[in-house]
């Protein structure tokens, strides 16, 4: 049985967006004002845009029907409770990634030179600049550092950020080493041929002199970087960590930096446990940290969560299948479903005892969800909608007429 579902978003006059954090007004703009108030204090909304704000103890009203997020990570979004009532959760991989490339290769010339240790030596220096130039020429050697050409760097996540790492350092003429089980089509097709494929993540760890990590927190991943998997890397390794704090065990890290195994840990997750470590550099969130990705990310989300509300398609969404058909009618329903069998049949046979024509149709699949867009030759009445609420397995049934439909 169906929850909650809007059954005609046109006749509920402007759609209502609640913001739960700031979001780019280079996105925000992108909603038509005559069809849509997006504030950050609204009742009953049809769609929420969020970026870091914590959800999972957030009441969630039954008129939601889309949660956009304005990054990559869902980890703040309750992504099952959402699949339950047939609520997509859509996200912007690839949006921030290159502002997240950027802060790696700071990352890796921060370590690489030793910057620091050498900005914190400086602001310790007393006395004219004289004698602060004095004392700068007798201690710069303690500073010394390496060059990026012909050192070698593991990618472990070999998505949009991985894939743009990896083509950065190629570029500062290194020696790349990537690992990604789960590539997808498109991510090998963008990825450079110079690097090399590692056949599992212990392969590559002994081969890198450089590690950087780009997978999201899963139950998979948690802790992927432990202390069995850093004894393998070579003495006087760097581990750079910009995806997400838990993914590296960080008192596996503090060992092995206590011990002199790793030269540095570079992360962009401070906690009190790295207090006191000058061998830890913690960045406080800086990844999408810029106006471009801010701007991008809202610019992506924005126009997601549009296509879904006016036309039901789904792009980019952490829990339903991708699906996409063009409008070649004015009257259209987008069903959410288990995936069940017989539902595509059940569907068909409701709009066609109505005596209704289908003008055409799409059944995709993810996992346990399941999601139907069924064009329709002439309006749809209520009872049909009524009728497929009641399938059993449909979560969320949702009419969406074009205007003047």
């Amino acid at each position: 049985m169906a929850e909650g579902g809007i059954r005609d978003d046109a006749k509920r006059g402007k759609l209502r967006i609640l913001t739960l954090n700031n979001i780019s007004s280079q996105g925000l703009q992108r909603f038509p004002a005559e069809r849509y108030l997006a504030e950050s204090e609204l009742e009953e909304p049809d769609a929420i845009l969020v970026r870091s704000h914590n959800m999972h103890d957030f009441e969630l009203p039954g008129t939601v029907k889309a949660i956009g997020r304005a990054g990559a990570g869902t980890n703040n979004i309750p992504v099952a409770r959402m699949s339950e009532r047939g609520v997509p959760v859509f996200n912007t991989p690839g949006a921030n990634a290159n502002a997240v490339k950027e802060l790696v290769l700071a990352a890796l010339l921060m370590a690489a030179r030793n910057l620091t240790d050498a900005v914190r030596f400086v602001d310790t220096v007393q006395g004219s600049d004289e004698e602060i130039n004095r004392v700068v020429e007798a201690s710069k050697k303690k500073f010394a550092g390496v060059e990026l050409p012909n050192r070698t760097l593991g990618v472990i996540g070999l998505g949009k950020i991985g894939s743009l790492v990896a083509d950065a350092a190629i570029r500062l003429g290194m020696n790349v080493w990537g690992y990604d089980p789960n590539i997808t089509v498109d991510a090998a097709w963008s990825l450079p041929a110079q690097v090399q494929k590692a056949n599992s993540i212990e392969q590559l760890l002994r081969k890198c002199e450089f590690l950087t990590v780009h997978v999201p927190l899963l139950d998979s991943t948690r802790g992927l970087i432990n202390a069995g998997r850093l004894a393998m890397m070579n003495p006087g390794s760097v581990v750079l960590n910009f995806a997400r704090d838990g993914v590296v065990d960080s008192e596996a890290v503090l060992a092995a930096l206590n011990a002199g195994h790793l030269k540095y840990y570079v992360c962009d997750f401070p906690s009190s446990r790295f207090k006191g470590s000058s061998r830890v550099i913690a960045l406080p969130h800086l990844g999408a940290s810029t106006r471009e990705a801010e701007e991008n990310c809202a610019v992506m989300v924005v126009d997601q969560v549009r296509d879904y509300l006016e036309h039901g398609n789904i792009r980019h969404a952490v829990n339903f299948p991708e699906v996409s058909m063009a409008r070649e009618s004015p009257y259209r329903l987008g069903v959410a479903n288990s995936n069940v069998p017989n539902m595509v049949s059940q569907i068909s046979s409701a709009v066609a005892d109505a005596g209704l024509n289908i003008h055409n149709m799409i059944n995709k699949s993810r996992d346990d969800m399941a999601y139907t867009l069924v064009d329709v030759d002439s309006a749809v009445p209520t009872g049909v909608i009524n009728a497929i609420e009641n399938i059993a397995g449909v979560l969320m049934v949702r009419y969406l007429p074009l205007e003047g439909g």
